[in-house]
């Protein structure tokens, strides 16, 4: 392909992303074309991602029965925590750094995703949901880890309307059994205790946390010892280049366009940088599970700040990553 042809080739996604990033200036018409993140809107989708986490802990011999849990990113919707909190949680805490997640949309997906665990569904699979990882060798329910005893417990009707009355009453600590707590913005280590959580999960929100470093090391102090961390991270454009792994081909003056003041943005730290700075703060990789793409762009299209980008890290398109603290 000659060099005018991939001109022609990349900015349709380059422009629409720098015409993003310009309305980012101006805050009205930001939250105009900004209208959410997609994925926790949908109960299925919220309950297809917690029992992948669950069943991946599982499978790496992991605790699978949390009591307080953090989800970092939960988007449009607390679906993912509520899950959470419906297998056997008493505890739920929500950060973000935009307010997504409207009530009455939390309560909707709340009644869903309690018909879709009294009814035992089957994990929603790749043919529901393409972009979902991680993939799983059976979407079986779970019943190896959610028994029926275990589900007659936890689906006590007394004990779900406790939980919907702590969504109904978000922040307000109005329940002694079930807390519920959504904060937005977060961004300080005070908010929890050291040593006081048994999961942190995120569903393709790291690629887009800027302080790798200050995070990981944030949550490694909320975790009590052998709390696990479990993560989805997304290393594709995200719409940004038309490449899955495009991105990396823009300078940092570009990119900086791209970005403009949005409040998040992908960071573009590769596979390694994460699991980097994971061990460097205390955590054990229990499972480092990562879908690979040879068909981005090449070496010789790298931005020269990516230059030294191995070649696992340049087709690494996704990793699903379990540690422990």
């Amino acid at each position: 392909m000659n060099k005018t042809k991939k001109i022609v080739r990349i900015i349709p996604a380059k422009l629409r992303s720098i015409l993003k990033g310009m309305s980012s200036y101006i805050p009205p018409l930001y939250r105009l074309i900004s209208k959410g993140t997609g994925g926790t809107v949908n109960a299925r989708y919220c309950y297809s991602v917690w029992l992948r986490h669950l069943v991946m802990a599982g499978q790496s011999g992991l605790s699978t029965c949390p009591n307080t849990i953090v989800e970092l990113g939960p988007g449009d919707s607390l679906g993912i925590g509520l899950a959470g909190l419906i297998t056997g949680a008493n505890n739920y805490f929500a950060f973000d750094v935009v307010e997504y997640a409207g009530n009455n949309k939390n309560i909707e997906i709340l009644d869903e995703l309690i018909k879709l665990f009294t009814k035992q569904e089957d994990i929603p699979n790749e043919t529901e949901f393409t972009e979902v990882e991680p993939r799983l060798n059976s979407y079986k329910f779970p019943s190896e880890i959610l028994t029926d005893t275990r589900l007659d417990e936890v689906l006590k009707p007394e004990r779900l309307d406790e939980i919907k009355n702590a969504l109904i009453n978000l922040d307000k600590n109005q329940n002694k059994d079930i807390l519920i707590s959504y904060v937005v913005p977060w961004y300080d280590a005070k908010l929890l205790k050291e040593n006081s959580i048994d999961m942190i999960i995120s569903q393709a929100v790291m690629e887009h946390v800027d302080d790798l470093y200050l995070t990981y090391e944030m949550l490694y102090h909320w975790l009590k010892p052998g709390g696990v961390l479990s993560c989805e991270i997304d290393f594709r454009s995200h719409g940004t280049a038309k490449e899955w792994n495009g991105h990396w081909e823009y300078s940092d003056s570009v990119w900086s366009l791209l970005k403009g003041r949005r409040p998040y943005f992908l960071n573009r730290q590769p596979h390694s940088t994460h699991i980097q700075l994971l061990e460097s703060v205390g955590f054990k990789i229990i499972c480092d599970l990562k879908t690979k793409d040879f068909t981005g762009i090449q070496r010789s299209s790298l931005a020269p700040r990516f230059n030294d980008i191995s070649d696992d890290d340049l087709t690494t398109k996704t990793a699903f990553i379990q540690a422990i603290k």
